[in-house]
């Protein structure tokens, strides 16, 4: 296991309450080709380091503007059908919210600490059972399993369910309807226009849609009226 506070340049964060431990890192982050290495453990701390001790930290790349290590769409989708099928989500719905919140980076990790390929929070991951948040097979797993959670909550409606993936369900409850934030509703409105792109790529690279497993059908419009939280 990791420890706490690992052997030089570190600092531990629990992004539930975004407080940074040590002075450390930024000298690290100064020293020229410095690498950073995170790990979070099973209760949502983020422990960061110059001298990694564990095979389960991860580097991260500090540099601004950097070039993503991307994974293509063909490389994921044997993973995508298995979800799909799984937790009875249409695959271009998944790639839809994968593109949307990380592009098919394996590696991003949000300000808030959202992190892989369908950024998920640490503390969403451990309730999901996801070991190992930058592994595209865990990530996806995981994320497909609480879009599907969230789609049961919100009886199927699917602009409600993608709300609450982004603001959180409470959020959601709270206004029974789509929360009146810019953020979210652009958020929802960005995965519904990539679901149509997505069935429209198919549709032309096939001849015909891919058909949605039950209780999955792609949405109609890409309008953001919504009937309220039941």
């Amino acid at each position: 296991m990791p420890q706490s506070t690992p052997q030089s340049g570190c600092l531990a964060w629990s992004p539930t309450i975004g407080l940074l431990a040590g002075g450390c890192l930024l000298l690290a982050i100064s020293t020229a080709h410095a690498e950073i290495y995170q790990y979070i453990d099973a209760k949502g701390t983020i422990s960061l380091t110059n001298v990694p001790s564990d095979a389960r930290y991860r580097r991260v790349d500090i540099v601004p503007n950097r070039l993503h290590s991307m994974i293509s769409e063909q490389e994921l989708a044997p993973m995508i059908s298995r979800f799909s099928r799984q937790h009875q989500l249409h695959p271009a719905l998944i790639r839809a919210v994968i593109k949307a919140e990380s592009d098919f980076d394996p590696h991003a990790v949000s300000r808030a600490g959202a992190v892989g390929l369908m950024q998920l929070m640490p503390q969403t991951a451990v309730r999901l059972e996801v070991r190992d948040l930058y592994d595209p097979e865990d990530n996806i797993g995981g994320g497909t399993k609480y879009l599907r959670q969230l789609l049961d909550r919100f009886r199927g409606n699917l602009p409600l369910a993608l709300a609450a993936y982004n603001a959180g369900e409470h959020v959601v409850d709270r206004y029974r309807t789509l929360p009146p934030i810019d953020e979210t509703r652009q958020y929802v409105r960005k995965v519904l226009r990539y679901y149509r792109t997505f069935l429209m790529r198919d549709l032309a690279a096939t001849g015909h849609v891919i058909a949605p497993p039950e209780a999955a059908a792609p949405p109609l419009s890409l309008g953001l009226s919504s009937s309220p939280v039941q």
